[in-house]
């Protein structure tokens, strides 16, 4: 007799429906939000991100462009290194090789629950490797989808 596996045991019975990440998320190009000063002071108010490892590279005095995340949360994430991060306050970009993640339909996905299943993930990152990997690689990953007509209990 096999042994169950983690998930297995983690899920116990409950229904689960596998969907690429594509299917259940969309994704922006953070274009109209890149910061256009190059000088960051602790006195602004705005922070500038990046999905990488600084995460907050300054903070800015700009005040057009600015996504609002205080009002709906993303996931940033770089789509070089596969980094990323839960962002739920308003904050300018720097980079347009990030992209901007968001729940198709947060009544049938929660974001945050997908953001916690992206980092379970091995990183697939290789050095010298410099392609795009949102769309060619994440957007098809399957997603466990537990109790998928209630997404409460799926987080």
């Amino acid at each position: 007799m096999s042994e169950m596996s983690y998930l297995e045991k983690l899920l116990d019975g409950v229904e689960v429906e596998w969907l690429p990440l594509g299917e259940i998320t969309k994704y922006e190009q953070p274009t109209k939000y890149l910061v256009k000063a190059k000088d960051y002071h602790d006195t602004y108010t705005i922070p500038v991100l990046t999905a990488g490892k600084t995460f907050i590279l300054g903070y800015t005095n700009e005040t057009h462009g600015i996504y609002q995340a205080s009002k709906a949360p993303v996931i940033i994430f770089d789509d070089f290194t596969t980094a990323n991060k839960w962002v739920d306050f308003d904050f300018k970009a720097k980079s347009s090789a990030m992209k901007m993640v968001t729940s198709c339909d947060d009544n049938k996905t929660l974001l945050k629950y997908v953001y916690y299943w992206l980092n379970t993930l091995p990183s697939e990152f290789a050095e010298g490797d410099h392609k795009r990997q949102w769309i060619s690689n994440y957007s098809q990953k399957k997603i466990p989808i537990p109790c998928p007509d209630n997404p409460e209990k799926s987080l």
